[in-house]
C-alpha cells in the first residue's frame, strides 16, 4: 500500500471536469485506488465518488494506492493535482 497527501490547488476543486482527468488517470493503472479527504474514502475511478466528496480549492486529500503498480499510480495522480489540472 502506497500513501501520500497532497492539497488541490486549483480554485474550484474536483469539479466534473478536472474529476474526469483524475478518473482517467486512475483508470490507466491496475492498483486498487481510493481518495480520501477527513474520514470519507471513495473509489478514485468513481466519477460519483470523486464528486460525492466535495472537494474545494485549498482542500488536503489522501491518495491511497494498493497493487502492482501502487507508488507509480500515487505519483501520478499526486502529480496532476499539484498541476492543478491546467486551470
Amino acid at each position: 500500500m502506497f500513501v501520500k497527501d497532497v492539497v488541490v490547488q486549483n480554485q474550484v476543486g474536483l469539479h466534473a471536469r478536472p474529476a474526469t482527468f483524475f478518473i482517467q488517470k486512475a483508470n490507466e493503472f491496475k492498483a486498487s485506488i481510493w481518495v480520501e479527504k477527513e474520514e470519507r474514502r471513495v473509489n478514485a475511478k468513481s466519477l460519483l465518488g470523486v464528486l460525492s466528496l466535495g472537494i474545494v480549492g485549498n482542500t488536503a486529500i489522501r491518495i491511497i494506492a494498493d497493487g502492482a503498480d501502487e507508488e507509480a499510480a500515487v505519483e501520478a495522480l499526486v502529480k496532476l493535482v499539484e498541476s492543478g489540472f491546467a486551470e
